[in-house]
């Protein structure tokens, strides 16, 4: 048995992605920002549908297709196609946003 929320340093200078279960087509991350975002211009393009849920901290998304924004807070949670662009605008600086991703498809 495991935590999600055990092993999150107090300083991240680096995201941290974690794989927690893979198989076959699907595949869980645990991911924990603090106030990490995606490099200007860039933008997620994934080869999988992507379920994400955030549980703790607060997000903010942005979807190429789209002109605004998606506030996330614990909780929330969203599905992205596969191939639909999309980047993290900002997570909250001040404590750890902890996501779940289950890539899929």
């Amino acid at each position: 048995m495991s935590n999600l929320y055990f092993g999150i340093p107090d300083t991240l200078p680096d995201e941290i992605v974690q794989t927690l279960v893979q198989a076959d087509s699907v595949r869980i991350e645990r991911i924990v920002s603090r106030g990490h975002a995606s490099p200007a211009e860039f933008w997620y393009d994934q080869q999988q549908n992507e379920w994400v849920i955030l549980l703790t901290g607060a997000a903010r998304l942005r979807f190429e297709d789209d002109t605004t924004t998606m506030d996330l807070s614990p909780g929330d949670f969203v599905n992205i196609p596969a191939h639909r662009r999309h980047r993290v605008e900002w997570t909250t600086p001040d404590e750890p946003t902890v996501w779940l991703a289950v890539h899929y498809g």
